[in-house]
Parts: C-alpha cells; structure tokens; sequence
C-alpha cells in the first residue's frame, strides 16, 4: 500500500512543481495530441477524398468541421496536418539536439583544438541564413518532405552546441565534478551524475522553442508555396488554399490558422521560465 501511494505522489509531486504555464501549455499540447491521433479512429474520413458535391459545407453531423474547397473533410486535414506538424518537429528537435549536445559536450568538455574547431564549424553554419538554406534545399528537391526535415534540422542543431558548449565549460570546473573524477569515475557516470541534470532544463526549454520554430518554419514555406505540395494536409498550405474563400467559409479558413496557434502557444508555454 505504502508502495503505491508513493509511485502515484510522484506524479502528482512533478505536477504540483510545474508551473501555471506549463501546466497550460502541456494540456493545450495534450488536447491537440488526442485530436490529431483519435480523429482517424473516432472520424472515418480520408484527408484527400473530393467530393464536389459538398464544396464549402457548414460544419454538420457529417462534418462537423465543414469542408474546404474541394468538398474533403476539414476534421480530417485538420487532424492530418497537426500529425504531420508535429511529428516534423519531433524528428527535427531529436535531429538536432543529438548531435547538439554530443558536440558541444565534447567543446566545453575537451577544450583546445576541439573547441575552436567544432566553434568554427558551428559559426560556419551560422554564416548562411537558416531560413535561406531551408529554401535552398526546399529549391533542390521542392515538395520533399525530408529536404524540409533536413534543413530545419541543421538550423536548430547550432544552438544546442553553443548552450551545451557554455554551460559545459563551467561544470567541468566545478568542484564536484573534479571530486568525482579524481575518484575514478568515467567520463558517462560524469555526465548523468554531474553534467546532464544540470543540462537538462536549458535542453528541454530549448527544444520546446525549436519545435515551435520547426512547425512555423515548416507553415511558412507551405503558405509562400514553396514547401510540400498539395494534396497534402498542412497548415500553411491549407491556408493558402482557403484564403480565396475566407468570404464565403470563414469557419474553413480559420481552422488552419487556429490550429497553428495554438500548437505554438502550447509548446511556448511548455518553454516558459518557471517563476518562484
């Protein structure tokens, strides 16, 4: 019995310790999660199924967000393009902060010739605008999901390295640190022990802005045309779609957009300092 009451405290423990913010922000998220992944099982409808018939319908019993201009079903592109959003942030946050931290760890950690080389490879990257190599490789395989993917990644990794790099720098001079290692300790029972929880914070906030980066990234190129190309259901496409018929479907041409926002302000929030 005392088992349990403890491993159900834990939790509640974790969310009593969080934030307004971020306890907005992660049922915001969680909300969104369960509409983007319960839509196909509760809603049988295919994304890109035109039915001319049903151009511009309100929101019914059988669609209960309407249709677009095609006649296909708003609930499910709604639903596909928050999947599809989010799983690109996903994939490029975890893209970039691997070799991120690996990176800047290695930086702060080994000093000299490691440090101004992978500084000068990181201020290299720096030089090119994110957004101009993002196009560039949107420009060399337009559509394609994974130049998008791979573009937004080797924006976001430069700025795990910096942070990780900096933060590195003063931890492995700490006095702790060195009482582990003159203790014998190897290099990985040094970074969950010493580096990592204090890493951690500054990581998760990070990769909570960056996937917030990623999905605008991503809405942005598909609302200037350049991102992936129809029929596919994503947010800045949609509402490039839409836009001609905001007068006569405005409840159409607000559902992209209110979905976008709310995404974002769901992963703000999650990255929000916490205050005392």
């Amino acid at each position: 019995m005392n088992l349990s009451l403890a491993l159900g405290a834990a939790p509640a423990d974790g969310w009593r310790r969080l934030s307004t913010r971020r306890r907005l922000g992660l049922v915001l998220l969680g909300l969104l999660l369960a509409v983007a992944w319960l839509t196909p099982w509760l809603h049988d409808a295919d994304p890109a199924r035109q039915q001319l018939t049903r151009i511009l319908e309100s929101p019914s019993l059988a669609a209960p967000l309407g249709t677009d201009h095609l006649g296909r079903d708003m609930l499910a592109r709604t639903a596909a393009a928050l999947r599809l959003s989010l799983g690109m942030a996903l994939l490029s946050v975890v893209s970039a902060a691997v070799p991120g931290i690996l990176l800047g760890g290695i930086a702060g950690w080994r000093g000299g010739w490691s440090d101004r080389l992978l500084g000068g490879l990181a201020d290299a990257c720096l030089a090119l605008p994110g957004l101009l190599l993002v196009l560039l490789l949107a420009a060399i395989a337009p559509g394609n999901f994974w130049a998008l993917y791979v573009g937004i990644a080797l924006v976001l990794w430069i700025e795990y390295f910096r942070v990780v790099r900096a933060r590195t720098r003063v931890l492995v001079a700490s006095p702790q640190l060195e009482a582990s290692r003159l203790l014998g300790f190897g290099p990985g029972y040094l970074f969950r022990r010493h580096l990592w929880p204090e890493l951690a914070p500054q990581v998760l906030t990070l990769a909570a802005f960056g996937a917030a980066s990623a999905i605008l990234a991503m809405a942005a190129l598909g609302f200037v045309s350049v991102g992936l190309r129809p029929p596919t259901a994503e947010l800045g496409l949609m509402m490039t779609e839409l836009l001609p018929y905001y007068h006569e479907a405005p409840w159409a041409m607000a559902q992209p957009i209110l979905a976008l926002c709310l995404l974002v302000l769901s992963l703000n929030l999650l990255a929000a300092k916490e205050t005392k």
